[in-house]
């Protein structure tokens, strides 16, 4: 019975814990439902809606009842028609697009020869998924009234620009560079700090004059060169092992990493302002983290994701980063043509550092 009541009282002394640890009380109700919500509604294999580009060149009566077909199966959506398939690639390249549809001028006599491909569906095979809707849609019996009989597009051939070999790797690592420096960037930076106060490190702060600003990027700058250790290492195993090309140029991927990495680190920051034990700030970096492995674009294309989803995947950094990584690595893409990422990086980055410095004290809890 003594024994029992030990137990008895060590378990009341842990839930009371429980109920004044709010932050872990709230990730235990938090994580499921956020994995639910995750896993049950954003996630979505049935990919709709993929931004489009029509360089309709026969401009027939034909071609625009095959482009208003197209349009029905609400697999692509169609945002601007364009004159040349010159025109559609540099779209492709700077990422506006996922998709791009040319109609030749003959249109009109090739939906009558099996043996000639009627359309051209130029994908974009940065992203895998694409690729494999853009297959799925060739095969997709598109059905159209010529006046005559009913026509069926049944010949459409399909080419995956900047991986026709549609190796996974060359798809996978690009984006796998932002997962990997999200969790690391976050977690050293908000463990180091939080570490600081358990060790009681922060008292020899308070009598000092830094300010809070000058104390969080102290912090942040050695991670920085971390972070890009840890690109350089991702980008030679890469290379080495994977084949994974570079074709934009070196500074370009080094300057959007480094504002990247700022981010993530600023995110961190604002995650040690929060948690009290270096614990809390490891729950709270595996909460961010699996939404910027499913909203990102990293695992489902993102203009398939549902409305909502994408409306917090454009918060997240890792989703502008690894439209610059696809951009400059596989699309030979340059800053300048990705420009409104890396504002997005900067805009984050000065929001969340802002915020830390905001809740930063020099005083002990």
């Amino acid at each position: 019975m003594k024994s029992l009541s030990r137990l008895l009282a060590i378990t009341k002394k842990e839930v009371r814990q429980l109920r004044r640890d709010r932050l872990t009380f709230g990730m235990i109700v938090g994580i499921p439902v956020i994995q639910m919500l995750l896993f049950g509604y954003a996630i979505n294999t049935d990919v709709r809606n993929l931004r489009t580009a029509v360089a309709d060149q026969a401009n027939t009566h034909l071609s625009r009842q095959f482009v208003a077909a197209l349009r029905e199966t609400q697999v692509v959506d169609i945002v601007d028609f364009v004159d040349t398939p010159t025109d559609i690639d540099a779209r492709l390249r700077k990422g506006e697009i996922s998709v791009g549809v040319v109609i030749p001028a003959d249109f009109d006599r090739r939906v009558i020869d099996p043996d000639r491909p009627a359309v051209h569906l130029i994908v974009d095979g940065s992203d895998p998924t694409i690729a494999n809707v853009a297959l799925q849609l060739r095969n997709f019996p598109i059905a159209f009234d010529t006046g005559v009989q009913q026509t069926r597009i049944n010949n459409v051939e399909v080419r995956p620009n900047y991986n026709p070999e549609r190796r996974t790797p060359v798809n996978i690592i690009p984006g796998l560079m932002g997962v990997i420096l999200t969790l690391t960037m976050m977690m050293f930076t908000a463990v180091a700090i939080v570490r600081e106060r358990e060790r009681g490190n922060l008292e020899l702060l308070i009598n000092t004059p830094v300010s809070s600003a000058e104390l969080m990027i102290g912090k942040v700058i050695p991670y920085i060169v971390i972070g890009m250790i840890q690109l350089a290492l991702i980008l030679v195993v890469g290379d080495a092992l994977f084949q994974v090309p570079l074709r934009g140029s070196v500074l370009d991927l080094y300057l959007a990493s480094g504002a990247f990495i700022a981010a993530n680190l600023a995110l961190g920051l604002v995650i040690s302002t929060v948690a009290k034990t270096q614990f809390q700030a490891m729950q709270m970096t595996f909460f961010v983290l699996m939404p910027s492995i499913l909203l990102s674009g990293f695992v489902f294309p993102f203009d398939g994701m549902p409305r909502l989803a994408q409306y917090i995947g454009e918060v997240l950094p890792v989703t502008h980063y690894i439209r610059l990584t696809r951009g400059i690595m596989l699309r030979d893409a340059s800053l300048i043509e990705l420009y409104p990422e890396l504002i997005a990086l900067g805009v984050f980055t000065l929001i969340a550092m802002t915020a830390a410095a905001l809740r930063f004290t020099k005083r002990l809890d």
